[in-house]
């Protein structure tokens, strides 16, 4: 299990980090549509490696392969992700981009603008993006909610694979 789960964690996380270094640009640029659209591309083909995981883990496996066993298999492999990208998102926030969380702000602000929103509504986005910014200042609350946003992906992902790839003992029986 543990080189299924090392092998696709870091390729999931591989995934998700050539999608951070796409989107870095564009979100610096302003360019929301593009950013949010490779951004949450990068996401779905990153969990994807969850379940190209867990079906090679299961190919490799004798016997039955049970929800549980093939749910942990998933989840690891998204932990593994998910802590790549937490080191990866420290570096970038507070080494290569300092002023990430600035042109972030900006973005979100650019983006409800952009849609038409009220003037209050935008204040209060305004508001929304500066709270997000003094907590990505933080490297402790940085890391929670980067570790926090692949996360629900990934256990849905996990548990989706489960339920499609587990092997009962009288299938694994006729294989």
């Amino acid at each position: 299990m543990k080189k299924a789960v090392l092998t696709f964690g870091l390729v999931s996380a591989a995934v998700a980090l050539a999608g951070m270094a796409a989107t870095t640009p564009l979100i610096l640029a302003g360019d929301h549509a593009k950013s949010d659209l490779l951004g949450y591309s990068a996401m779905v083909l990153s969990a994807l490696l969850v379940f190209f995981g867990v079906r090679w883990y299961r190919e490799r496996e004798e016997g039955p392969l049970g929800f549980g066993r093939a749910f942990a298999v998933g989840l690891l492999i998204t932990l593994v992700s998910a802590l790549v990208q937490v080191a990866a998102f420290q570096v970038l926030y507070f080494k290569l981009v300092p002023g990430f969380g600035d042109a972030f702000v900006a973005c979100m602000i650019d983006r409800a603008a952009d849609a038409g929103e009220s003037p209050e509504t935008i204040a209060r986005t305004a508001e929304t993006a500066r709270t997000l910014k003094r907590l990505y200042d933080s490297p402790a609350t940085n890391a929670a909610l980067t570790f926090a946003s692949p996360l629900p992906i990934g256990v849905v992902a996990s548990a989706l694979s489960a339920a499609f790839l587990r092997r009962r003992a009288a299938r694994a029986a006729k294989a």
